[in-house]
Order: structure tokens, then C-alpha cells, then sequence
């Protein structure tokens, strides 16, 4: 299956498509409900609105830990600082305490935002046994599968910005985003026999409707 570059300029999504993507979106949130944990977990993206979900997240008491993970990677490689620093300066201004921010600052994707994440905790001599994992919230599921592959035997639960589907991405892009969810799809079926994530169950409806709108032409974002 081969990848087409993204749209610079698309068309907003028909209304088949974007009932197909809902379908996606849908399922690619968990639903967790918060509990009192001992750490939060940014994971690194372009998408600033997750370090303040995290520092709401600490100032409310959540946990007493948050940590920001996230070096440079193909959307942020034009930043001047890492993701986890600049996530770590988002929640200082929002009013959390410097000497409760963790920095990972070298992680270029999910799997080495765990493992990474599990060298500093350990490094910092913590061990934590609950965590509270923030991402996008398209990446919910496929966040859930990495930790649980990388760091077996600890409870997470995953959170993201509350958020629609049509407000989530930047205005214009909707069509654009629709490939983006296609694509982590995608990642959730072939990622596990690679080694970069436990198996996730697909239900045939979600199933469907990926292989729908890859037939429409939503396969700028599919794995190689």
C-alpha cells in the first residue's frame, strides 16, 4: 500500500467522508475516566493545547509529577527548542511549580517517548506505579498500545484535549486531517508485528470505514 503526499490546498471533506472519519475519531478515543495517579505524561507533538490539558491536569491535583516528553520531530524540527521544553515553559505559565516538571528532550516518536520516559523516571530514582498519559486526541489508542508494550505491568490512563473533530485541526485542513486518521489506523494494524506497539482490537465497523476512505483517497499518511 503505497502512500500519496498530502493535499496543500484540499477541498473540505464530502459528507461520506467526513461520516467515515467520525466513525475513526470515535473510536480512537478511550473514554478513561481521570484517577488520582503518580505522574502525568505529555507526550511530544506540535500541539500546545496538550501541555496546558496537562498543567490543568497537575493544578487540579491529578498527580503530583508531570513530565514532558518530546525531542524534534517532522513537525517540530524547525523549533528552536525540543517539544518537552517548550511544553515545560507552556505549563510553568499556567502556573506549575518548575521543581515538579520532568524534561525528556530526546524522543523522536511514541515508542522512544516510553522508553525514554522510563530511563529518566528510573534515572530520577521515582517508581511510579499509575500514570496519566496525555496526547492528541486522535492518539489516545495507539498511545495506550506503546506504553502497555514498552512498560508492562503499570495502570495508565489516557487523556486528551476535549476537543471535536471539526474544531481539532487548524481551520482549512479538516480534509487533511482526515488522512491523519486514516493513517493511525493503519499504524494500530501494522504496528504490532513490528515490535512498536501490543495488539489493539479493531472492531470490522472502524475497519470499514478505513478501508473506505483509503479507497477514497485518503492515504497520504499510511506506512510504507
Amino acid at each position: 500500500m503505497t502512500s500519496t503526499p498530502l493535499p496543500e490546498d484540499p477541498d473540505p471533506p464530502d459528507a461520506r467522508a467526513l461520516e467515515l472519519a467520525r466513525i475513526i475519531w470515535d473510536y480512537l478515543h478511550l473514554g478513561h475516566r481521570l484517577e488520582r495517579s503518580d505522574i502525568i505524561v505529555v507526550f511530544g507533538s506540535s500541539d500546545i493545547r496538550c501541555p496546558e490539558w496537562g498543567a490543568r491536569l497537575w493544578l487540579e491535583g491529578w498527580a503530583p509529577w508531570i513530565l514532558m516528553s518530546g525531542g524534534r520531530g517532522r513537525l517540530t524540527a524547525h523549533w528552536e527548542r525540543t517539544e518537552a521544553e517548550v511544553f515545560a515553559a507552556a505549563a510553568e505559565r499556567l502556573g506549575v511549580s518548575g521543581d515538579r516538571i520532568l524534561i525528556e528532550s530526546r524522543s523522536r516518536n511514541t515508542g522512544e517517548n516510553v522508553r525514554f520516559t522510563r530511563s529518566l523516571v528510573e534515572e530520577k530514582g521515582l517508581d511510579p506505579g499509575s500514570f496519566i498519559l496525555v496526547h492528541t486526541p486522535h492518539m489516545e489508542r495507539r498511545v495506550l498500545a506503546t506504553f502497555t508494550h514498552f512498560w508492562p505491568g503499570k495502570k495508565a490512563t489516557v487523556t486528551s484535549p476535549p476537543i471535536s473533530l471539526e474544531a481539532f485541526p487548524a481551520p482549512g485542513t479538516l480534509d487533511r486531517f482526515i488522512h491523519r486518521l486514516a493513517g493511525e489506523i493503519h499504524r494500530i494494524l501494522e504496528y504490532p508485528p513490528r515490535g512498536f506497539q501490543a495488539p489493539m482490537e479493531v472492531p470490522p465497523e472502524v475497519h470499514e470505514a478505513w478501508k473506505e476512505l483509503v479507497a477514497l483517497g485518503y492515504d497520504g499518511d499510511l506506512v510504507g
